[in-house]
C-alpha cells in the first residue's frame, strides 16, 4: 500500500515552479515518494472550487505518516517558501487515497 494525491495547481511562472520541483525531489525521495503523473492543462471544464488549475499530477508517498512528516520537514519548507510560494497561486487536492502498489 502507498499514499497518492491527485492534485491541481494554478502555476503563474512555470520557470521558478521547475525550481521548486527539481530541489524538492531529493526530499521527497528520502520520504519513499515522487511523482506519478503530471499534465500542463488549458481548460477546466467544471471546478468544484474557485480556483484556477493549469496543472494536474499525482504523488505519492510510501504510507499517509511519511506525506506529514514531508510536508513538515524544514528543509522542504525552506524550498517552499523560496520557490513554491512565488510560483503558484493556488492549489487544490482534488483526491487522495490508499493506493495498492
Amino acid at each position: 500500500m502507498s499514499y497518492e494525491m491527485l492534485v491541481g495547481l494554478h502555476v503563474l511562472d512555470d520557470d521558478m515552479y521547475l525550481q521548486y520541483r527539481d530541489a524538492m525531489k531529493p526530499i521527497l525521495s528520502s520520504y519513499g515518494g515522487g511523482f506519478g503523473y503530471d499534465f500542463k492543462v488549458s481548460e477546466v471544464l467544471r471546478p468544484e472550487e474557485n480556483r484556477d488549475i493549469n496543472r494536474v499530477f499525482t504523488i505519492y508517498f510510501s504510507e499517509r505518516s511519511a506525506k506529514e512528516a514531508f510536508f513538515a520537514n524544514p528543509e522542504y519548507l525552506k524550498v517552499r517558501e523560496r520557490y513554491f510560494e512565488g510560483s503558484v497561486a493556488s492549489t487544490t487536492i482534488i483526491s487522495s487515497y490508499e493506493k495498492n502498489s
